[in-house]
């Protein structure tokens, strides 16, 4: 099979498939269900409970967390941080439920008010997304939104091995 370069052009008609405000709304559609995951935890199980040696759902909630805040700041501004509160990859979790939740809060209104700050033509744009992960704009999104699909997949075998149903992977309301 022969591979093909993308050109310019071509990346514009691609990004172009999905509004932009459509691409929120699949974003925090995600973030809503991701949500629903984190409170179905029993407190406990959320902290200790993992399988195989995986991080807890506590652990992998603050990895999407600390990427989606410094994550909406480079997509809008181009800076890859965020700092009240910090939030990056590597924060450890709060002490309870309630302030995971509290932050997840805190992200999803962020993004909310970042989101219309970003110029359509950003999303074309190529940019090394925390310093090192070299992409479009768009496709950083894409990442963002993958790699919370992944952990919440997790949640997902976390509760069902605790015989706790997890909600819907469609329902995103």
């Amino acid at each position: 099979m022969e591979t093909k370069n993308i050109q310019n052009s071509e990346i514009d008609v691609i990004a172009g498939i999905i509004p932009s405000d459509a691409l929120l709304e699949h974003w925090q559609g995600h973030r809503r269900l991701t949500r629903k995951v984190i409170e179905a935890f029993p407190e406990d199980k959320l902290y200790d409970h993992s399988i195989g040696g995986m991080r807890t759902f506590a652990q992998l909630a603050m990895e999407m967390i600390g990427l989606a805040a410094p994550g909406i700041r480079g997509i809008a501004y181009g800076e890859w941080t965020f700092s009240e509160p910090v939030l990056d990859s590597s924060t450890p979790p709060p002490p309870t439920k309630a302030e995971i939740l509290q932050l997840w809060d805190l992200v999803t209104e962020y993004i909310d008010h970042l989101w219309p700050q970003v110029p359509e033509g950003r999303f074309q744009e190529v940019e090394a997304a925390f310093g090192q992960y070299e992409n479009t704009i768009y496709g950083t999104i894409l990442y963002l939104i993958d790699n919370e699909v992944h952990h919440r997949a997790q949640g997902f075998v976390y509760l069902r091995s605790l015989g706790i149903q997890p909600p819907f992977f469609w329902a995103r309301d």
